[in-house]
């Protein structure tokens, strides 16, 4: 198991950032996937066909958002922690994502990189 931890600058407001993270309408607009999605602790969640599934645990609006990934059976939870702080140039995020199986690390940091964040950041360039 490895965690992985990263900052990430998004040229746009935390409130916005937030609602791009947990409004499955403004998720589509940036994955061009349905994305279930909702802020109720205990909810399940899914993105990109199903790729990516888990549990929602807590949020703090326009703060924070942590959630539990599914990797099949493993015996430790894989968390995922995003922190937003505001920054000069909009959001600062602060990623943390501990307990990632061994054999998914790297797809799942060029995921982070790409995919997740980087299309987030595009996303908010253009605009």
């Amino acid at each position: 198991m490895k965690d992985y931890k990263k900052y990430y600058i998004i040229n746009a407001a935390p409130d916005m950032l937030y609602l791009a993270l947990t409004n499955p309408v403004i998720m589509k607009l940036w994955t061009g996937d349905d994305a279930e999605m909702s802020t109720v602790p205990g909810s399940e969640f899914s993105l990109w066909e199903g790729n990516i599934c888990g549990k929602n645990i807590e949020f703090e609006e326009n703060k924070k958002i942590v959630q539990q990934w599914y990797f099949g059976e493993q015996p430790e939870k894989s968390i995922v922690t995003i922190i937003l702080h505001e920054h000069k140039q909009g959001t600062s995020v602060e990623l943390r994502h501990s307990n990632i199986p061994d054999e998914d690390y790297e797809d799942i940091v060029e995921g982070w990189n790409g995919e997740y964040f980087g299309a987030l950041q595009d996303f908010y360039a253009e605009g």
